[in-house]
């Protein structure tokens, strides 16, 4: 058996930077990856998809051209030529965070998939020297998550249906895309198949998409799917697949007591995703797991048992890359330089890359009224925003929760050209305490999106 000081189960966005860190701080450490390199964000999840909604766009503005006085004929999307260009994008991320960990001193890498045998101990079987097993006094756990398959749906294991890392490999355009679920994966791939050429039905099981937002915001990003010819079915559940031959499949759905048939050549399941802690063997080491198999954490992501920790996903909470960075963050700046960091009131900023984007932080009006606040909501529409405009793009809003006696900022959201951007302008100014009637008369360059954060905040009474 190897000792270490330090073992890294999974080289997501907050295990890999950690081994790295924790070697260059001179712990002899461990990272295994039972598959590639990177994590979900390189692999399956934020690189190739960004880069694919990048394709997306440019075919949705080739289709607008002739508006802006651009004329092009004859142009086409080519689905293996998209793809080469993601795996491309792809392989160059996940080789260079691979050669920057291979050269690290005090860092070994090993493939295989890590199993706990022990509190503090674990095998690893690989394929070229089979089980091997290692020790250590610090163990982080970073496995991520996977997407979750409804099983219990008739007929869904007989179906050729798609997951978020599967229908990245696509070399053809689906005739008819059936997705179901419609949140933030559901609708990114949604919009961008339905640029490329498919027909795209959404199917979600809640009154509305993006059932966690505003229902103001919920109903600008249904309006604007709904332009691009995306059907969406709502209040609708999935009772039965059926397939007969390659690329034909029947989706039986049920709205109340009706049922309807819809005829797709192919599925995407994206309902949502769950931990990957079923193969860890924590029942050797005594960590504790919730109802749901993420592991429980305290306030500085250690679990139950002292010296192991849980990072990212699998800890649950907002899964987001961004959140597993800090994560890694605050156990190094704990534990190297002896901070006494916390997740407790860290900002949870995220953005969906439909296009235009979502960008949101802090809190929404609904739960605003619900905590009962004493609060002001501020809203402009983006055709009354110069910049898109200008740009021949006017569709979303912006939205603004402020306290009505501080009048400090408590929670944004932008769908809009860049919206991610300007929510990361008004995050500083909220993570600052920068209040909204400073804001307003803030001189902004011109003309920028951001200039008309003026204007949104000029809509409020003091």
């Amino acid at each position: 058996m190897k000792q270490y000081d330090a073992i890294v189960i999974g080289s997501g966005q907050a295990g890999a930077p950690l081994a790295k860190k924790l070697a260059l701080a001179g712990m002899k450490t461990l990272i295994v990856e039972k598959r590639f390199y990177g994590g979900t964000c390189i692999n399956d999840g934020c690189t190739p998809t960004k880069t694919m909604v990048a394709s997306a766009r440019v075919a949705y503005l080739a289709g607008k051209c002739n508006d802006m006085g651009v004329t092009i004929k004859g142009y086409k999307v080519d689905m293996r030529q998209i793809k080469k260009h993601k795996d491309e994008i792809l392989l160059k991320s996940r080789n260079g965070s691979l050669k920057a960990a291979e050269s690290t001193k005090n860092l070994d890498v090993l493939f295989g998939e890590a199993t706990f045998t022990g509190e503090k101990t674990i095998t690893v079987r690989t394929k070229k020297d089979g089980l091997k097993e290692f020790k250590a006094d610090k163990i982080f756990i970073n496995t991520g998550g996977k997407p979750i398959i409804p099983h219990d749906i008739e007929g869904i294991n007989e179906i050729d249906f798609l997951t978020s890392t599967t229908i990245l490999d696509l070399e053809k355009v689906p005739e008819h895309l059936v997705i179901l679920g419609g949140n933030y994966i559901g609708l990114e791939f949604g919009q961008m198949f339905a640029r490329f050429g498919s027909k795209v039905t959404i199917i979600e099981k809640s009154s509305r998409i993006l059932s966690r937002e505003d229902e103001d915001i919920s109903l600008e990003l249904t309006r604007i799917l709904q332009e691009e010819n995306i059907t969406i079915r709502t209040n609708a559940k999935v009772a039965r697949f059926k397939q007969k031959d390659k690329g034909k499949i029947t989706v039986t759905i049920k709205t109340g007591d009706a049922e309807e048939k819809i005829k797709c050549s192919h599925v995407l399941v994206a309902i949502g995703r769950a931990p990957q802690t079923d193969t860890l063997g924590l029942d050797k080491t005594g960590v504790k797991t919730d109802d749901k198999g993420y592991i429980t954490v305290n306030t500085k992501l250690e679990t139950n048992v002292k010296g192991i920790y849980a990072l990212g996903d699998v800890k649950g909470g907002p899964a987001f890359t961004h959140i597993s960075y800090n994560d890694y963050t605050i156990v190094y700046r704990n534990l190297i330089e002896k901070q006494n960091l916390s997740i407790r009131n860290r900002p949870l900023p995220y953005c969906m890359f439909t296009d235009p984007e979502l960008g949101r932080v802090g809190i929404t009006e609904t739960e605003a009224k619900e905590k009962g606040l004493n609060y002001k909501v501020a809203t402009l529409q983006m055709s009354h925003v110069a910049r898109a405009i200008e740009t021949g793009d006017t569709r979303g809003m912006m939205k603004a929760i402020v306290d009505a006696k501080t009048k400090k900022i408590l929670g944004v959201a932008i769908v809009g050209t860049e919206g991610g951007e300007i929510m990361s302008v008004l995050q500083m100014a909220m993570e600052g305490g920068i209040t909204y009637d400073r804001i307003r008369y803030c001189v902004f360059a011109h003309p920028t999106y951001s200039e008309s954060l003026n204007n949104l905040f000029m809509t409020l009474e003091d």
